[in-house]
């Protein structure tokens, strides 16, 4: 039988290079024989290393001057390929930007389309479309680069309106990159700045009292299904990078502890989010729930998660019954599925 021969991205030029170096490893680590997986590097800088030196990258982490292969992606003999894995976070990986040049490739890939993936990249252009569709969110407000740098005093001012404590992200990145917790005025012009650093628009959101962090991921097309309820927890002040990748740092508890009304929004709205923004393939959506007021807030959509084997979205879909090489089996079938 014929193996399906699978081109597997990583890397790329975002700050969660790292991460998705480490979400590759265990894809590699967990393929069935039915599939032939060739995994393909983007480094930092944008370029492309040969197969041999992505093999060695992702084996050891070395990388040799003469490892960057010629030529762009889209001169690689692409029909060789059955279906490709955009195993790539952030920017130039998760925006849009890789599935637009996959389909002029005319390759099947995995996850969503151009528009799903650019809304869910820009959390701004997200809470947009989810605040048109009449979904529960925390207060927030928008800010450029441009307009705190030019005039502080202004931006300070039209952000009276949100009550402390604020939390100040770039719009455009994810594993709490670049995020900060402001309980004053001073750690809020703190916090522009450190998300200023990595990019051009900025959010700045209404914290939620003792709040539970939730997410529900979500596999399918256009009849998709809701995992279980999962649920952080973590000592620290907000779950932040390190307390994201430093080990032992956060506990995951699937299914979540939660009145059963809860937890059924929770799906339901997973579900609604993930129409909203016609996402595929799969993602993971982030809530906020406050206990003393029985509230649920949507916080986020992620069309490409974290997906090591200790992920919450692999971990979610194990709660449920489906193996971490079960789902990635569904997730290249599902990349090959008409829409």
């Amino acid at each position: 039988m014929k193996r399906n021969r699978v081109l597997l991205l990583c890397g790329g030029q975002s700050e969660e290079h790292e991460v998705s170096l480490s979400s590759a490893r265990s894809v590699l680590a967990a393929v069935g024989d039915q599939f032939a997986v060739s995994p393909l590097v983007i480094d930092k800088s944008g370029s492309l290393l040969s197969f041999e030196a992505s093999c060695r990258a992702l084996n050891s982490g070395g990388v040799r001057s003469d490892d960057v292969m010629s030529g762009a992606l889209q001169n690689i003999a692409t029909e060789d390929f059955d279906v490709v894995f955009p195993l790539l976070h952030g920017p130039f990986g998760e925006d849009g930007s890789i599935q637009g040049l996959l389909k002029l490739m005319s390759l099947p890939f995995v996850g969503s389309d151009v528009l799903a993936s650019a809304v869910g990249m820009d959390k701004l252009m997200m809470k947009a479309v989810f605040s048109s569709q009449q979904m529960p969110q925390v207060p927030y407000c928008g800010v450029t680069r441009q307009a705190w740098q030019n005039q502080p005093e202004q931006v300070l001012k039209m952000l009276t309106d949100l009550s402390f404590p604020l939390f100040v992200k770039p719009a455009n990145l994810g594993s709490s990159v670049g995020i900060s917790k402001a309980i004053d005025r001073s750690g809020l012009s703190k916090a522009l700045d450190e998300a200023a650093k990595y990019d051009r628009r900025i959010i700045v959101e209404q914290g939620v009292e003792n709040a539970r962090e939730l997410e529900v991921g979500v596999l399918g097309n256009d009849n998709p299904q809701a995992s279980p309820v999962g649920e952080i927890c973590f000592n620290n002040d907000f779950y932040d990078y390190d307390t994201k990748y430093t080990e032992g740092q956060a506990e995951l508890k699937i299914p979540a502890e939660l009145p059963p009304e809860i937890a059924a929004q929770c799906r339901d709205l997973a579900l609604r989010a993930f129409a909203a923004i016609d996402a595929a393939g799969l993602a993971r959506v982030d809530f906020f729930y406050s206990e003393t007021k029985n509230r649920l807030f949507l916080n986020e959509i992620n069309t490409v998660p974290g997906f090591t084997t200790t992920s919450m979205y692999p971990k979610l879909w194990e709660a449920a019954g489906i193996s971490y090489g079960e789902l990635i089996e569904k997730l290249l079938e599902l990349a090959k599925e008409k829409r």
